[in-house]
């Protein structure tokens, strides 16, 4: 139910905010080959989504806290996987945040 929600959703949207989780393992996990970062960056995409946000969430679970290198990784991992299914990088926002 939770793929039918978002893509009924997503359908309808200009924008989409995609959330990465920074924690170690969690990142990795999204963005490995069957992950979830992964999967809805491209149904947004497919289903019209041109402008895209990024949130890098959980940086306080970084190591250390608030690491600006973890960042800085995390955006070009995913900038990397956003260009190739037709994002441009250049004129994605993103946004380190954690909810604590």
């Amino acid at each position: 139910d939770f793929i039918k929600n978002m893509i009924t959703g997503t359908s309808q949207a200009d924008c989409a905010v995609l959330i990465v989780a920074a924690g170690t393992g969690e990142f990795e996990a999204g963005i490995s080959k069957n992950g979830q970062t992964r999967e809805h960056a491209l149904l947004a995409f497919t289903l019209g989504v041109k402008q895209l946000i990024v949130g890098v969430n959980k940086m306080d679970s970084s190591e250390p806290p608030y690491s600006e290198s973890r960042f800085e990784e995390i955006k070009k991992e995913v900038s990397s996987y956003i260009k190739k299914i037709g994002y441009n990088p250049a004129a994605v926002a993103f946004v380190p945040i954690s909810g604590w």
